[in-house]
């Protein structure tokens, strides 16, 4: 690990204030950075500690949504009455994502920047574009079982390894932030993430300085949520599938369905063609075909990870499957 100077940020404008100055970095939980740093992933001259910040707290909102602060920690946000009752595929998503030593140290905020888990781009003697801009992509020839099939470019096939904003995408959540003049702004989480294109290294909408202060959840939709992830191993694995969904049906019939994949993409993906599909559509092996079919139109595997796209279909229609039975 390189030599880095460490202070203490007192409020969010002084850390965006810090934040935008060359080799600065943001720490909080720190669970996925501080690996980075060992590896020399990252090697930031500068960390800033926002820890102290009143940043923890889960609010309920006036319109009956949740407002969840940056610094809530993974463990906190699963564990909460109202997200449990209420936002249950989120629940879900964040006990799936991580062991318990994890949850209790990684942030909200933190979970949501998390970087890609690509072989190569942990490996610094490996070509990678999204580490090393212009180095090219070792993983297009290599070994990309993980990797994207969806969304993806011949500048990165990388994937994004969050269980939480998977499931915050089928919420409609939005991301809060705040900049060194102390300005705020909501981004739809929809809007949040970037696909690779030529620009593999610029992951997010956030502009220089600009942090993460809190993500505000809408009211609950209506139906039956569920999180439901695919991985080589059952105990704290990234997915090779995930599938966060909220369907509202009855009486062998979809009323409305929002369907927010993991393990697909350079960003959680969600299809609107897929859920128009399935709105007042039977509840039948044919509607379920037909959005997976949405999903996975433009589809590409890439040797090794061609499999994805029959594994996306199964386990779309085991979830579908179960989240209309009556």
């Amino acid at each position: 690990m390189k030599a880095f100077t460490y202070q203490r940020a007192d409020s969010t404008a002084h850390a965006a204030a810090v934040a935008f100055k060359p080799g600065t970095k943001i720490i909080a939980g720190g669970t996925n950075l501080l690996d980075l740093m060992k590896l020399q992933v990252e090697t930031p001259s500068n960390l800033v500690d926002i820890n102290r910040l009143p940043l923890d707290k889960i609010e309920d909102t006036r319109d009956g949504g949740l407002r969840v602060g940056a610094l809530v920690r993974n463990s906190d946000l699963a564990a909460d009455a109202r997200v449990r009752q209420r936002y249950g595929v989120l629940s879900r998503a964040l006990l799936a994502g991580a062991s318990a030593q994890l949850r209790n140290k990684a942030t909200t905020g933190g979970n949501l920047l998390q970087r890609t888990r690509c072989y190569y781009f942990y490996d610094i003697t490996k070509p990678c574009n999204k580490r090393n801009p212009g180095s090219g992509c070792a993983a297009l020839a290599g070994f990309n079982r993980i990797h994207a099939i969806l969304g993806a470019s011949e500048h990165c096939i990388a994937t994004h390894p969050s269980d939480m904003a998977v499931a915050m995408q089928a919420l409609d959540a939005n991301v809060e932030t705040v900049n060194r003049e102390g300005e705020s702004r909501a981004i739809p989480i929809a809007e949040f993430y970037r696909l690779p294109g030529r620009t593999p290294e610029i992951e997010t909408s956030l502009k220089p300085g600009e942090i993460i202060t809190a993500v505000t959840l809408p009211p609950p939709p209506p139906g039956v949520q569920i999180y439901r992830k695919v991985r080589d191993r059952a105990s704290y694995a990234f997915a090779l599938v995930s599938v966060a969904a909220i369907v509202d049906s009855t009486q062998g019939r979809i009323r409305s369905a929002r369907l927010a994949f993991g393990g697909l993409a350079h960003r959680p993906w969600r299809t609107a063609t897929a859920e128009q599909t399935l709105t007042n559509a039977p509840a039948n092996t044919t509607s379920f075909n037909a959005a997976a079919d949405a999903v996975l139109h433009n589809a590409r595997g890439f040797g090794g990870n061609d499999f994805k796209i029959p594994l996306t279909q199964r386990t779309l229609h085991s979830v579908l499957a179960e989240t209309t039975r009556t």
